[in-house]
C-alpha cells in the first residue's frame, strides 16, 4: 500500500570515484549485478550536489541536471525503486548539478546516483544504512555503489541482489596517494556509454573471457598492496588492469575504442615519467582522460608534465574523497 507525503526536500553531496580494478560488465542487466567485483579510489576533485524534492502536486518526475531538462528515464526508475521500499507515490523533482564535465569518462554516473540515492531515500523517509544505501545506488549506476563511501573502496559482485554492495578497505597509502586527472578533448561527451559499451563487450568480444577471469586475480593483487602500504604493486595491478579492459573492448566487433592520439601520448608520458624514478601509474575508464596513480609530494611534478602533453585541456590534482554526505 502507498500513502501520499507533504513536500519534502533533501540535498545531497557525491565524489566520483576511479577504479583501480575494473568490473567492465554485467552478470543482470535488470538487477544492474556487476559480473566482477572492483576496487575504487574516491576522489574530492569529482562532486556532484544534488536536491531531490518529492511534491505531492507533480505528476511526473522532474530532471535538471547542469541547469537543463534532462532525460528523466533512468532516474524514474531509480525513484520507483525509492518509492516502492518508502510506500509513496509521490513524485520527484530532482535537480542535479556536477562541478566536472557529465559523462565524458569521469564517473559522473558514480558520483550522481550516489547522490541521489542519499537524498531521495531520506527525502522519502528511508534511513538506509551504508551497506543498504550502497545497494540501493548500484540499481542507478554500479559504480555508484562505490562513491557511498570515501577513500579506498571494494565493491562486491554479489551472488543475491542484496549481497552486491561495497565497503571501505582501510589502508595505510589513503594519506599519501593523489590522483592527477588529466582532461583530454575538454570533457566532450563520449560517444559511447558504459552501459551499452559493457554489454556489447560482452556478447562480441573474444577476449571478454580471459578479462573476467583475470578480475579476481588482479583484485587480489591490489588488496594485498593496499594493506602492506605497497604503492608500486598497486599502481601496477591499476595499469595493467585497465588496459586490459580497453583491450577487451577494442576487441568487441565492432570495436568500442575511447583513447584518443592525447590518451596515448599520456600514456607513454606516464611510462616515461616511471623511468625518471617518479611514483605514477595511469588508469583510464569509459573515455579518453587518463587519470594518474602517484604521491603527494610527487602530484605537482606529474601534473606540470601531462599538463604540456598536445591536446590536454585541463590538469587536477585530486586527495581521496569522503563520503556521501547530506548538506541541507
Amino acid at each position: 500500500m502507498t500513502s501520499t507525503m507533504v513536500e519534502s526536500s533533501v540535498t545531497a553531496r557525491a565524489c566520483a570515484n576511479i577504479a583501480l580494478v575494473k568490473y567492465w560488465g554485467k552478470r543482470d542487466s535488470a538487477l544492474n549485478l556487476p559480473a566482477a567485483g572492483s576496487l575504487s579510489l574516491t576522489l574530492d576533485a569529482l562532486v556532484t550536489e544534488t536536491t531531490v524534492t518529492f511534491d505531492p502536486a507533480l505528476a511526473a518526475d522532474e530532471i535538471e541536471l547542469d541547469g537543463s531538462p534532462a532525460d528523466a528515464r533512468r532516474a524514474t526508475e531509480f525513484l520507483r525503486r525509492v518509492r516502492l521500499r518508502a510506500g509513496i507515490a509521490t513524485h520527484a523533482r530532482v535537480v542535479s548539478r556536477n562541478d566536472f564535465p557529465t559523462a565524458s569518462g569521469l564517473a559522473s554516473s558514480a558520483s550522481g546516483f550516489a547522490a541521489l540515492a542519499l537524498a531521495a531515500s531520506r527525502a522519502a523517509g528511508l534511513d538506509l544504512d551504508a551497506r543498504a544505501l550502497s545497494a540501493l545506488a548500484r540499481h542507478g549506476s554500479g559504480s555508484a555503489a562505490r562513491s557511498i563511501f570515501g577513500g579506498f573502496v571494494r565493491m562486491h559482485a554479489g551472488p543475491t541482489d542484496a549481497e552486491a554492495f561495497a565497503e571501505p578497505v582501510t589502508s595505510p597509502l589513503l594519506d599519501k596517494v593523489r590522483m592527477v586527472i588529466a582532461i583530454v578533448g575538454g570533457g566532450a561527451p563520449k560517444s559511447h556509454g558504459s552501459r551499452d559499451a559493457m554489454e556489447h563487450t560482452a556478447q562480441t568480444s573474444p577476449y571478454y573471457r580471459a578479462w573476467l577471469e583475470l578480475v579476481p586475480k588482479d583484485l587480489a593483487v591490489a588488496e594485498a598492496a593496499l594493506a602492506r602500504g605497497d604503492l608500486a604493486a598497486l599502481g601496477e595491478v591499476a595499469e595493467a588492469n585497465a588496459l586490459a579492459m580497453h583491450c577487451s573492448a577494442m576487441a568487441a566487433r565492432p570495436a568500442i575504442h575511447y583513447w584518443q592520439p592525447t590518451s596515448l601520448a599520456l600514456l607513454a608520458e606516464v611510462r616515461g615519467l616511471r623511468e625518471c624514478g617518479v611514483s605514477a601509474w595511469a588508469t583510464m575508464d569509459a573515455g579518453p582522460h587518463v587519470k594518474i596513480l602517484t604521491t603527494v609530494d610527487e602530484a605537482e611534478r606529474v601534473q606540470a608534465a601531462v599538463r604540456v602533453v598536445d591536446g590536454v585541456t585541463a590538469v587536477t590534482i585530486s586527495a581521496p574523497g569522503g563520503p556521501a554526505t547530506i548538506v541541507a
